[in-house]
């Protein structure tokens, strides 16, 4: 034998450390935009599923004040005053359970409530009081989402 003894390899050559960095940045560069994509996603959804509840707390209430024909109504031990058989916007947050993220604000004259995400502007629902002979309105803005 000559003295040279073959040793066994041990570990990445730096070749192929490169090329592992090299895809793992490659398939960031991907991933990130869709993950930041998901969470304004998230956050409309969630001013969506407001949306739908308030529209379906109304829906309940003008149900009861149509069987019953009473004003105010009582739901779940709240008080909900009403306007053309709807609840006003003072009192639809009261049919709702769970506002945890939001904030509701209701103008001066007591017609309007705005269901905002905490932290964000241009991202909410606002709720007018129904006018004679037709349903509140609510609209929803999602683009400061």
């Amino acid at each position: 034998m000559c003295g040279f003894e073959k040793t066994k390899q041990r570990g990445f050559t730096l070749i192929e450390l490169v090329v592992v960095i090299a895809l793992l940045a490659i398939l960031a560069a991907f991933a990130i935009p869709r993950y930041a994509g998901l969470e304004r996603e998230a956050r409309s959804a969630s001013i969506l599923g407001v949306s739908g509840s308030i529209r379906s707390g109304a829906a309940l209430v003008h149900g009861l004040w149509l069987s019953q024909e009473i004003n105010p109504v009582v739901m779940e031990g709240n008080v909900i005053n009403l306007t053309q058989g709807y609840p006003d916007a003072t009192d639809i947050s009261a049919t709702l359970a769970d506002l945890t993220g939001f904030t509701v604000v209701v103008n001066g004259a007591g017609n309007q409530a705005v269901f905002s995400k905490i932290g964000l502007s241009n991202c909410e629902v606002v709720y007018n009081d129904a006018l004679a002979g037709s349903a509140p309105i609510i609209s929803v803005d999602t683009d400061g989402c």
